[in-house]
């Protein structure tokens, strides 16, 4: 029997309509038969910082390429500015008055350190030195893994899993259900590894594993392999 051009083309977008449900079909068994394969790291902390319990961040430690505002009273005769860039080598340059080594100290110990400099470049005592932060560039976190925008993120300081990852973005083949937040830690301590239950941050408000995001802090989202060309144009 011949088919006319609707019954042919009816025909083809019956087929077409199998075709991609069937594709999605097989796309959703192997993506689950692959997620079961992924591994879920770390362990559920109760006692650490999360979303309603927030703890103020540790004392700033000051590293390049920080941007600093540092004053002195009395002042000095051709002070070169009121902000000052931490160089690579841990410095600021404090013009004629000279060099500083401010790197891995808090801005109160900066503001002793640079006092008892310029003391002693100006032979008189007394001076007082106020270092503010005017611009934080040395802390950060990281988005790792399966996302649209891995890498380090400025950290403020009231982040939590629930930012990084929704900022990071999610492709169609992550397992945020997989995701665990991993914690810098001495050399020879045990391992950090946090497990995030993504389902209870996302779907039940649950705040048990939405941690606070401490600088340094590594989120980890795996995911299954990508797709290919065939199940990309199915919609995979």
């Amino acid at each position: 029997m011949i088919l006319g051009p609707s019954h042919a083309r009816r025909s083809a977008r019956l087929m077409a309509a199998f075709l991609c449900l069937l594709g999605a079909g097989c796309q959703s068994v192997q993506k689950e038969h692959q997620a079961n394969r992924v591994p879920q790291f770390g362990n559920v902390d109760a006692s650490q910082p999360a979303e309603l319990r927030r703890v103020n961040l540790p004392t700033y430690v000051i590293d390049p390429p920080d941007e600093l505002e540092i004053a002195v009273r009395p002042s000095v005769a051709e002070w070169p500015a009121s902000t000052f860039i931490v160089q690579p080598d841990g410095t600021v340059d404090l013009g004629f008055s000279g060099q500083v080594h401010v790197a891995g100290l808090t801005l109160t110990d900066a503001e002793a350190k640079i006092a008892a400099h310029i003391d002693q470049d100006s032979g008189a005592t007394g001076h007082k030195a106020s270092v503010r932060l005017s611009n934080g560039q040395s802390k950060y976190y990281y988005v790792l893994g399966t996302v649209n925008t891995p890498g380090r993120v400025k950290i403020t300081g009231n982040e939590t899993v629930l930012d990084a990852i929704t900022q990071a973005g999610l492709k169609t083949y992550s397992l945020p259900e997989k995701a665990y937040l991993v914690r810098p830690h001495p050399l020879g301590a045990p391992d950090e590894v946090l497990a995030i239950d993504w389902a209870g941050i996302k779907d039940r408000g649950d705040t048990l594993t939405n941690y606070q995001i401490m600088p340094g802090d590594r989120v980890v989202v795996p995911g299954t392999k990508p797709p290919g060309l065939i199940r990309s144009l199915l919609g995979g």
